[in-house]
């Protein structure tokens, strides 16, 4: 059964004055479009704002989500409410600064009728609502038609949160729970100040796994690098498309570097220009936004495989840095589409792998000797995901 959201953005911050909950920064974006998100992902067709007023903020919210192909629509009293709420069918209530794992989206947008998301009363659950002696609302409901509009017939100047909520416990609805380490990990929160957004946005990214197109030295090495430099990133509110920008930059001035016959600092800038796009897939994975992946998230790591390829017909005037990079590319295409799905992520020459082969070769004066070695190990990466190795992943 489809089903459409309300999404309550009307409380001010705690820290700042004259600022919505909703407008603070979280995940690379503001706190509303994350929620909005999450509803749209988790199946909402149609996305409803509840707002006091209309910011500039809000404004530039909503037409980030309309550009993503989002249906969303502000709503200021109940009178619009009840005229532009669909009579038929469910309506999922979001809380006001409300952060809940997307998981407990799709648990609640699965079962038709009311349902609550709760979570136990504790010291820990305090800013939550209570509902009952022994637990609280952690923020998520689905309100049937029916009781989304008897309540709407009378809700007068009441708080329609609250109330939305008191009506479904009253008709017996369905409880989903939280388990209790996600309040104690901050991936469930009730948001109140810019200080509280940044600290949950940093457990949710530190909960985050690696993306699938991950393997070798970025996965090993890297990866972990880049999940602790992103927080910082986050805490700054550096766009991720800036810095997805600034990989690819890094990667361009290593190209210059190679061309000026700079071999260790090219391979440096490389690295840091994957280094960089890494943590900008962090950032995009949080934010929950799919616009800056495609062609634009594997640039960095294209023009680096063109460093290499020059970076090897530089110094030695032969093909081995084209051959390498061609390898590279056909390992790297083939593991982001899925073509690998036994093979050991370790066990996968990635264009990192090779730059830190390079790195340590050319640093001894053996470039040529890293070449081949690199090749070597990009044969044999791709022998081993070819062939077939059918082991669940390490």
């Amino acid at each position: 059964m489809s089903f459409s959201a309300i999404i309550c953005a009307s409380q001010a911050a705690s820290d700042s004055l004259g600022v919505l909950r909703a407008n603070l920064h979280f995940a690379g974006n503001s706190l509303l479009e994350y929620q909005v998100r999450q509803a749209a992902e988790a199946g909402a067709d149609q996305v409803m704002i509840l707002v006091g007023a209309v910011t500039q903020s809000l404004s530039r919210a909503i037409d980030s989500l309309t550009a993503d192909g989002i249906s969303v629509s502000i709503v200021r009293d109940m009178v619009s409410l009840l005229r532009e709420a669909p009579r038929d069918r469910d309506m999922l209530l979001v809380a006001d600064g409300a952060i809940v794992p997307q998981r407990f989206y799709g648990a609640v947008a699965a079962q038709p009728g009311n349902v609550l998301l709760v979570t136990e009363d504790s010291a820990t659950t305090a800013r939550f609502e209570r509902i009952d002696a022994g637990q609280r609302w952690a923020g998520l409901a689905r309100v049937s038609p029916d009781v989304l509009f008897g309540t709407l017939d009378m809700i007068g100047d009441w708080d329609l949160e609250l109330t939305l909520v008191r009506a479904v416990v009253q008709a017996g609805s369905q409880r989903i729970a939280v388990p209790a380490e996600d309040v104690m990990e901050a991936r469930l929160a009730l948001v109140g100040s810019q200080a509280e957004a940044d600290l949950v946005s940093r457990a949710l990214l530190a909960g985050k796994r690696a993306p699938a197109g991950e393997a070798g030295a970025e996965r090993m090495l890297i990866a972990p690098l880049a999940a602790r430099i992103a927080p910082e990133f986050l805490r700054s509110q550096v766009p991720a498309a800036q810095v997805r920008a600034g990989a690819i930059a890094v990667a361009l001035i290593g190209i210059v570097a190679t061309l000026l016959a700079w071999p260790m600092i090219a391979l440096l800038l490389f690295l840091a220009a994957i280094l960089l796009s890494l943590t900008v897939d962090r950032l995009v994975q949080l934010a929950r936004r799919g616009g800056l992946e495609g062609w634009m998230g594997v640039m960095p790591h294209l023009i680096v495989l063109a460093g290499i390829a020059l970076l090897g017909s530089e110094a030695d005037r032969t093909m081995e840095g084209l051959y390498l990079a061609g390898l590279l590319a056909i390992l790297m295409l083939g593991l982001r589409s899925g073509r690998f799905p036994g093979a050991r992520k370790w066990a996968i020459l990635t264009p990192g792998s090779a730059l830190l082969i390079l790195l340590v070769t050319t640093g001894g004066g053996y470039f040529h000797f890293g070449l081949t070695l690199a090749i070597a190990c990009a044969i044999l990466s791709l022998g081993l995901a070819v062939l077939g190795n059918e082991s669940p992943e390490s």
